[in-house]
């Protein structure tokens, strides 16, 4: 396996999905920094490759089901299926329940713990981002990409070439991802303090699995539909 050193981590991932925990564990970036080979991405993150590696084999020894399915295989059509039945419903039902909490949790712990006024600040804003982004991918991108499947000539867009919203999404990406990073730093790994109360402990599992939920569906968009998208478009025009 070592020859996979050189292989991007979003290709490590998008083959066998459950790898993502390995990656996870190791704080290594796999969805916006998904175009980095393996071994940058370790040592980036402080890890020795060989130590990866073995993690990944013992992951893939251990791996299977419908977690595995890999998407790069499919119809794009699919996998926008899936993203929004998936990921933008999980998080349409989960962003509003978690700032609900946190302002409970805000109320109850805010004079003994300012982070969490901070984390409340970052994730209502977090909220608004996402909100956004959703409804111009399902509004704008999606139906775009849908179109491509299949076609035999270029589709014309409004707004020029399909990289453009693409580019401005990534961005969006990006911008969360950072969010995130702020939230795990404010929570420190979200570990609640001794004398934290249910709901507090609860919110903090909350925003935990927000994080891992937006890696593996940000994963799922910049690592393979949108080059799957932009690659479809080229096809088109040269066909």
């Amino acid at each position: 396996m070592t020859t996979g050193s050189k292989r991007t981590v979003g290709e490590w991932v998008t083959e066998r999905p459950s790898r993502s925990r390995v990656f996870e564990r190791f704080g290594i970036d796999y969805c916006c920094g998904g175009k980095q080979p393996l071994d940058a991405a370790c040592s980036k993150a402080g890890h020795a490759l060989n130590d990866v590696l073995e993690a990944l084999d013992e992951s893939d020894a251990c791996s299977a089901g419908e977690e595995d399915v890999d998407w790069s295989q499919g119809k794009m059509t699919d996998l926008i299926d899936h993203i929004v039945s998936t990921h933008h419903a999980y998080l349409r039902r989960e962003l509003p329940r978690l700032e609900a909490m946190g302002a409970k949790v805000v109320a109850a712990h805010g004079d003994r713990h300012p982070e969490v006024v901070t984390c409340q600040e970052v994730f209502t804003s977090l909220r608004a981002e996402l909100e956004s982004h959703m409804d111009k991918e399902e509004q704008i991108l999606f139906p775009m990409i849908k179109s491509l499947d299949g076609a035999e000539s270029v589709p014309q867009f409004h707004c020029g070439g399909i990289e453009n919203p693409i580019a401005g999404l990534e961005d969006e990406h990006d911008n969360a991802a950072r969010a995130l990073r702020k939230l795990r730093a404010l929570t420190h790994g979200y570990e609640p303090p001794d004398e934290a109360c249910n709901t507090y402990r609860a919110w903090l599992d909350g925003l935990h699995e927000v994080e891992a939920d937006m890696h593996r569906h940000v994963h799922k968009e910049n690592n393979i539909l949108f080059p799957q998208a932009i690659h479809a478009q080229a096809a088109s025009v040269n066909h």
